[in-house]
Formats: C-alpha cells, structure tokens, sequence
C-alpha cells in the first residue's frame, strides 16, 4: 500500500482494518479545519488479461471499475499535501474505502468508529475516474453520480426432458424474454435527458444439455463484490 510505505517520511499516521479492510490515514498539521478526503479501493471478480506492469496479481480478481486509479489519486494528494504543508494548515483525513461497488465498505468503516476514532471531519471530498477529454476535471453542486441497486430474480417453471419441451414450462426461454424486455426500459422508458442503465449480469440455469431445468435465474445467494487492493 503506497500510502503505507511513505507514511513515516511524509508525517502521516496510518490505520489499517478499519471497517475490515479500509486503511485511514491522518496528516494533522496545526490549527484549522479537518478535511477528509475519500478514495475506493474495490476489487473485483474480473480476470485480468491487459498484460500491463500494474496489472492485478491475483488470479480472478482485478480493479475493473478505475479503482486502482482511485487510490493512485489519494496517495498522490497525501504526498502533495505532506510536502507542501508549509501552504496550510488543520488535519488531512486519507480513507481508503473498501466494498464501493456494494455500498456495504462505507457502512462498515461507520461502524467501525470513522467519525468517533479519528478527528471529525469538516468537509469530505471524492471522485471517480471517467470517460473524458484527458486534463478535465468535472465538477458541479448536487449529486453527480447516481447509487445502484442489484434485483434478483427467480423464474419458476416446470422441467422434464429436452425432446418433451411440450411438456414443460421452460424457465429458459422466459428469462432471455425477460432479458430482452429489461434492456427496453432505458430505451423506451426513461426520458432521453435522463441516465440510466440496467444490466442483466448473471443468468444460472439448468444441468444438463438435454433437459429442461425447472428455475432459471439466480436462485443462489446474491454475489458480493470483493473489496481490498487485489493487486
């Protein structure tokens, strides 16, 4: 962990397993308001295959969604701010956030005694990495992304041989209908000033190649996204 390696040099105190596995970081520097400045750090069960220098190490699992880039940026600022210290003054909180993906990493850290452990904070400040024009920084009042939430569905309908499907009810053909009817939504449904997507990334049906199952969908526990550094 970058902010780990350099914190004795730059003057910054670091907590590790907080909220499990977040990592939080504090540079207090005299008088002044306290500024908490948040990075996620996800992991997630994505092969990598970019064959880069930084690519993840460990096998099934990658910073697909920028998070590396996230916690690049944060240990960026705490070096900028510890060499610079003589330009302000006050306390620096570092968060290294785990389970963004889930939401689950920052009611962890809360629970874990962030906001009574170390000193609260004033202002919070994050960011997320996206498409652009490279050397722009977007910024406006009011939310700017949007939260999600995962569905799990369950279709239930009647198995029996694949040569008999006029006995059947095939679960199958009901969730690739349901697919196709899911993907309309953002295209007839939601006003076109309006962002939206949905997506369909788990289908778990049948056995065998010559039978009609009697459930499709995802009738086992819903899939947690892993949380730490991953590489």
């Amino acid at each position: 962990m970058g902010v780990d390696r350099h914190a004795d040099a730059a003057g910054i105190e670091v907590t590790e397993n907080v909220g499990r596995t977040g990592v939080v970081g504090v540079l207090q520097n005299g008088p002044g308001r306290t500024v908490l400045i948040r990075a996620d750090m996800d992991a997630l069960p994505v092969q990598e295959t970019t064959g880069l220098a930084y690519a993840s190490r460990v096998a099934g699992v990658m910073h697909a969604c920028g998070h590396d880039t996230h916690t690049a940026m944060l240990v960026g600022a705490a070096q900028a701010l510890a060499r610079g210290r003589r330009h302000w003054s006050g306390t620096v909180l570092f968060v290294l956030q785990p389970a963004e993906e889930t939401g689950e990493g920052a009611l962890a850290l809360r629970a874990d005694g962030l906001l009574e452990q170390f000193p609260r904070p004033d202002v919070l400040l994050a960011q997320h990495v996206s498409a652009g024009p490279v050397g722009l920084v977007a910024h406006v009042e009011g939310p700017v992304l949007a939260a999600s939430t995962s569905i799990h569905i369950v279709i239930h309908g009647r198995g029996g041989p694949g040569s008999r499907p006029d006995t059947t009810i095939d679960p199958i053909v009901i969730a690739a209908a349901v697919v196709g009817r899911l993907q309309s939504i953002v295209a007839r449904e939601i006003a076109p000033r309006r962002s939206a997507v949905v997506t369909v990334g788990r289908i778990k049906a049948g056995t065998a190649n010559n039978v009609i199952p009697a459930t499709a969908g995802c009738p086992c526990a819903p899939p947690r996204a892993r949380s730490g550094t991953g590489s």
